[in-house]
């Protein structure tokens, strides 16, 4: 399920002719419409030198949640734990912060670039559980190749 749409990144990440935030939203939107269970996908970054992150582009319903400080939340936390998170029942955690009454489980794989965590994508999905060891690398993968264009 996941090789065709990683030739399918690589090609929007290509396009030169367009701004990197029209490329990293053409990704979120493919994934959001082929993967069933990713109802949102989005990027966050670093807000400059603020501990905190600032919400990119993304697919889905729209959020309130534009700026997730360091810790707060399954995002903050990734930002300093520099590990995937994946979150099989948001009801069950703690530090969550919910975007939707909908959503059941979430993953978060942060983004390096040089080594640096400078950001993450976040997926939501309405199915519990939804998320596998392959969607991890997935996304790992998808991450490597947005760093090349940063």
């Amino acid at each position: 399920m996941f090789d065709p749409l990683i030739k399918e990144v690589s090609t929007i990440l290509a396009r030169n002719s367009t701004t990197i935030d029209n490329r990293l939203k053409a990704v979120c939107e493919l994934l959001e419409k082929n993967i069933s269970y990713y109802d949102w996908v989005g990027f966050y970054f670093r807000n400059g030198e603020k501990e905190e992150l600032k919400l990119g582009p993304y697919a889905g319903e729209a959020t309130d949640h534009d700026i997730i400080p360091f810790g707060k939340g399954i995002c903050g936390q990734v930002a300093v734990s520099n590990e995937n998170f994946v979150v099989p029942d948001v009801q069950a955690q703690d530090n969550y912060i919910a975007c939707s009454i909908s959503v059941k489980s979430e993953i978060v794989v942060p983004l390096f670039v040089a080594g640096e965590n400078i950001g993450q994508i976040d997926i939501d999905s309405e199915t519990i559980d939804a998320f596998s060891e392959e969607d991890e690398r997935f996304l790992e993968k998808v991450n490597q190749m947005v760093a090349e264009i940063l």
